[in-house]
């Protein structure tokens, strides 16, 4: 079926090459020494939890097989503070790092492009903030996901936290990644909750690229459609059967697809209101997203009903009448997954109340980057009757 948009002239790019295969990562020192004959000395960037699982032990293995001297930066967290890229970059330019791999969720995935783009350079990085702002190359950079989720492997976006709560974005077409790498036996220590919120994270950045207001294109709508056919196909069973590899490998996969769509067709209001959650409360970024989801979607159906009824199709297949009627079966559906799969659904269930309003619409009105991509306009006032919707 075709969108209802009228294209016209666009752009789009994405990470040259995809490797999607269970296993991949106990050959990652093959892959690397095929695409990166010169690379002699790579940094894994991960977190703390993640090295502890033991899971990266086969990938350290497969590099060292293949003559790779191997170092590790493991104090990645979420909502990754300046300080900790910082020090990341510190120890990447002592050890005389030429090859970065993120390995991990999005914070570390986020935290290797910045390594990646400033361990080489003498650029600031506050002066990366922004659109755009990233002068010069980067180190290779190979991207491996342990979540089905944020899409960073192939998105050229980095977000970091500026001060206590606040977040700061580096968007710039040197942060794609060289290589990115789909392994599902990586994701099959997730607990039913993280696979259930990254999931929902993932089809929201597929919803909101669906519906962008300045960037949508036929590449974009055609991933965005594809991801969320493979996320609402097996969000429930990867939360029932986190063993089943068929199920991870496909949320694995549309999570990517999802990623690919949102980088060249842009998220907007779901995003700017979820980052001050996570921000202030640090509630994780796909439960907040989850969060204002079901709310944000109702404010913009009078803009965008046309759109979310082409997606209720895929999300809610039975969904039939009205436009109106299929975007609201479009957020029931949305809110079923949520629930059946055991997440919060109140802003009350993480510990937010209706004192905090105010200061969590101020800070969404700080988002302009994704506010100005939402299919509706939404003032201040708007935001916290959203987020009062939410509680």
């Amino acid at each position: 079926m075709t969108t209802s948009a009228a294209f016209g002239a666009f752009t789009f790019s994405t990470v040259p090459n995809i490797v999607s295969e269970t296993g991949a990562a106990k050959r990652i020192g093959a892959l690397i020494s095929q695409q990166f004959p010169n690379a002699r000395r790579v940094l894994i960037v991960t977190d703390g939890g993640f090295l502890k699982t033991g899971m990266v032990n086969a990938t350290i293995a497969s590099l060292r097989d293949a003559n790779l001297d191997v170092g590790i930066f493991s104090d990645v967290v979420a909502d990754p503070p300046e300080a900790i890229v910082l020090q990341a970059v510190a120890d990447a330019r002592k050890n005389e790092t030429d090859l970065v791999i993120g390995f991990g969720g999005g914070s570390s995935m986020d935290v290797a492009k910045l390594i990646a783009v400033l361990a080489g350079s003498d650029q600031e990085l506050k002066t990366m903030y922004g659109i755009g702002n990233v002068k010069g190359g980067r180190l290779p950079l190979v991207q491996v996901p342990t979540t089905a989720g944020t899409g960073s492997e192939v998105t050229p976006i980095s977000i970091v936290t500026t001060g206590a709560t606040t977040k700061m974005g580096v968007v710039s077409p040197q942060l794609y990644a060289d290589l990115a790498i789909l392994d599902a036996e990586l994701t099959v220590g997730l607990p039913p909750k993280v696979t259930a919120a990254t999931g929902i994270d993932a089809m929201v950045h597929a919803i909101e690229a669906y519906t962008t207001k300045l960037k949508k294109n036929p590449l974009s709508d055609m991933l965005a459609r594809q991801a969320l056919t493979l996320l609402s196909n097996n969000i429930v069973a990867a939360c029932e059967d986190g063993k089943n590899l068929a199920v991870r490998q496909a949320m694995l996969l549309g999570a990517m697809l999802a990623g690919q769509s949102f980088a060249n067709a842009p998220c907007a209001a779901v995003h700017a209101l979820a980052y001050p959650i996570g921000g202030i409360f640090h509630v994780p970024h796909g439960l907040s997203n989850s969060l204002v989801l079901p709310h944000v979607l109702r404010f913009n159906a009078p803009n965008a009903a046309s759109l979310y009824a082409e997606l209720a199709e895929i999300i809610a297949p039975g969904a039939s009448g009205s436009a109106e009627a299929r975007t609201q079966a479009l957020i029931d559906r949305m809110d079923e997954i949520a629930r059946c799969t055991g997440i919060e659904t109140q802003l009350r269930q993480v510990g937010i109340s209706e004192s905090d309003l105010d200061r969590l619409a101020d800070d969404a009105m700080l988002q302009t980057r994704l506010l100005t991509n939402n299919p509706r306009e939404i003032t201040r006032k708007d935001a916290r009757a959203i987020y009062a919707a939410a509680l």
